[in-house]
């Protein structure tokens, strides 16, 4: 069983891992998972995790002392980030040991590269890749189907790990279910600005 307090709101995720450790004003949205040795701990703001959106292995999220911790939806939180007082939009990936600290503003559709740092008060415009220590911007394009395409593995991950299946992504019709993913979400950007 997991550690999860009596102010957590779960709200239907697909999967948390046992190990997971939640305490406080924390939400986690519908088709969400949560990974091994996750920390979130909201004493008096609060933590939310968007639908779709995956907190992987051992990725710490703490409030600020003046801010909340949002993540958007569709979103992939990547192993041993930490993620402290921050708003994320949707469709957004954090990349391995990540820090994003208070009152930072990612858009949407952004990629923040392995091991960056965003100072307290960093806003990353959406359709960015930042990377750096600290991070800066340096490319702006569309993110959107390859950050929904990772959090789409994730969460076909996520049910196949709560049914007690550990290989899903060795499955011999998973190369189709992504193929078709990535036509749906290619055909939903065509006409809109999901993306732009």
């Amino acid at each position: 069983m997991a550690f999860i307090g009596p102010d957590v709101d779960l709200r239907k995720p697909a999967y948390v891992h046992e190990t997971a450790h939640l305490y406080g004003k924390v939400i986690v949205e519908e088709h969400a998972s949560i990974w091994m040795n996750v920390v979130a701990r909201a004493e008096h703001r609060q933590i939310v995790i968007g639908s779709y959106t995956n907190i992987q292995d051992f990725v710490m999220l703490h409030i600020g002392d003046a801010t909340d911790t949002i993540i958007g939806s569709h979103c992939s939180i990547t192993h041993h980030c930490t993620i402290h007082g921050c708003t994320i939009g949707d469709n957004c990936l954090v990349g391995i040991n990540s820090t994003i600290m208070d009152g930072c503003v990612i858009g949407e559709n952004c990629i923040i590269g392995g091991h960056t740092f965003l100072k307290p008060g960093t806003v990353i415009p959406r359709n960015s890749i930042v990377t750096g220590a600290p991070g800066k911007v340096i490319r702006t394009q569309n993110n959107f189907v390859r950050n929904r395409m990772n959090a789409y593995a994730y969460y076909k991950n996520a049910l196949a790990y709560a049914s007690g299946d550990f290989r899903a992504w060795n499955s011999a019709s998973f190369p189709a279910e992504m193929m078709a993913e990535m036509q749906r979400l290619n055909a939903m950007i065509e006409g809109s600005d999901a993306g732009n």
